[in-house]
């Protein structure tokens, strides 16, 4: 009798810690007729749906076997898509969620979360903080002086009563989710420096950005699930980081070795900076990829990605590495009209504008004649051309006769029938026209521009020579 009361308690406990997987949570909305309610979810600077529920017996119920990633999740209600927030956390998906449709955030009631009573609880205190702040400012407009300096001071009181109580919240509650959202918006708390305006500035913003991170833990994954995250990312790399590649890279490593031990979130920010950077529009920035690809991917750090794909990635950044801006460009032999050999390098000019163009191509055709302009403008500043038509094997003799109908024949023009040199995977040559601009030791100080841009490009380069 023992051995069989000994096997239902273990049945029956094995029963209940089964039952507590996945997430199983009640949603109540009163004041609200529609039959539908969403579960959506944050993931950098989007919101994706989750899941759906339909209303049965007075009640919407979000269930699944697997638990759902740690985040800020959002209940959505349709048509209008007013939402109030959902914390999830690892070990608290089985619970109860009351509200009312009229306010979603002021009517909460949780039962069987800790951490989503904590967070509401909190909402409930900043709200009530919000009302004294309202009433305190209505007061100030029509208060003399001296009721002002009494109202200040109820003001800084408030204040502080909201610091104190964030910090006494994140001390009694260090690993729930609340606290690390909390944290997350505490201030940055600058010290005073000496020196002059200039001074004074430089010192702020290094102080700034090597601490703006303290209060946000880039390795608490569950922040990716969150509205916190991203904006602090994107602010850190595109305000408070010179947008210079070098600077961006070292940016870069700091957040993804922090990341590292949230793997999702250091997987998330691998994948999305590298697609970023690789169709990026601004010139130089292909640099950030080659870093990104042989830091992370050629060091078999993205394991997600499959062999063939990984591949893939370190050849392209093999093919852009040669190439990026402040490189020696690549020497190619190419040849003249009369077939006399030339090679790039041989080009004795202060600058040169390398040109890969197309007769077939209309972009090619139509910016000819501000080609020719800027030719005959910058000339004599030391400028030449070395223009590569881009035709092969018996189609060469496009080259020569679209040359001598526009008028090309003002700068070095050089042909490869046989692509014997391989300017085009070298150069990665896949559309055209392609410029590379070069000094005179044929390091690449720019590329990826239009022919239009080149006259400004070259007023600023000779401005900055001139003042060296």
């Amino acid at each position: 009798m023992r051995i069989v009361l000994l096997t239902l308690f273990f049945i029956s406990n094995f029963l209940l810690i089964s039952a507590q997987e996945g997430y199983n949570i009640e949603v109540e909305i009163a004041n609200y007729s529609n039959d539908k309610v969403v579960l959506g979810y944050h993931l950098g600077d989007k919101q994706y749906i989750q899941d759906t529920s339909f209303l049965s017996n007075g009640k919407y119920l979000f269930s699944g076997d697997e638990a759902l990633d740690p985040g800020v999740y959002l209940l959505i209600l349709p048509p209008d898509n007013n939402y109030c927030q959902i914390l999830i956390e690892e070990k608290d998906q089985h619970f109860t969620f009351k509200t009312d449709a009229k306010n979603l955030t002021d009517q909460v009631k949780v039962s069987g979360s800790p951490n989503n009573k904590l967070f509401y609880s909190y909402m409930d205190f900043l709200n009530g903080a919000r009302k004294k702040v309202k009433a305190i400012n209505d007061k100030i407009d029509k208060a003399s002086e001296k009721e002002k300096i009494k109202l200040e001071e109820a003001l800084s009181k408030v204040n502080e009563e909201v610091k104190q109580y964030q910090n006494d919240l994140i001390k009694n509650n260090p690993k729930s989710l609340t606290s690390a959202i909390v944290k997350a918006g505490l201030e940055i708390k600058i010290p005073e420096y000496e020196g002059t305006t200039e001074e004074k500035k430089q010192k702020q913003y290094e102080y700034y950005k090597a601490h703006y991170f303290d209060h946000v833990d880039l390795g608490d994954e569950r922040l990716l699930r969150s509205p916190v995250l991203y904006k602090r990312v994107d602010y850190y790399l595109n305000k408070l980081t010179p947008q210079h590649p070098d600077s961006i890279n070292v940016s870069m490593d700091y957040l993804l070795t922090s990341m590292e031990p949230a793997e999702k979130s250091f997987k998330y920010y691998l994948i999305h900076y590298l697609n970023k950077y690789a169709k990026s529009k601004i010139v130089g920035m292909d640099a950030v990829y080659v870093h990104l690809v042989e830091n992370y991917y050629a060091k078999g750090k993205a394991m997600w990605t499959d062999e063939e794909q990984v591949k893939k990635i370190i050849d392209n950044a093999k093919t852009l590495k040669p190439i990026l801006i402040g490189k020696i460009a690549p020497d190619i032999k190419m040849q003249k009209q009369d077939k006399t050999p030339i090679s790039l390098h041989d080009i004795e000019a202060k600058y040169t504008v390398l040109f890969f163009w197309d007769p077939d191509c209309g972009h090619c055709k139509k910016s000819m004649p501000e080609m020719i302009k800027f030719y005959d403008d910058y000339k004599s500043k030391g400028v030449e051309v070395f223009s590569v038509c881009t035709k092969v094997m018996d189609k060469v003799s496009m080259c020569w006769e679209t040359i001598e109908e526009k008028q090309m024949g003002k700068w070095l023009n050089v042909v490869d029938p046989y692509i014997q040199s391989r300017y085009k995977s070298i150069y990665d040559i896949k559309t055209t026209p392609r410029i590379f601009v070069l000094d005179e030791n044929k390091k690449i100080l720019s590329k990826r521009i239009g022919v239009e841009q080149l006259p400004e490009l070259f007023d600023q380069i000779l401005k900055s020579d001139t003042n060296k």
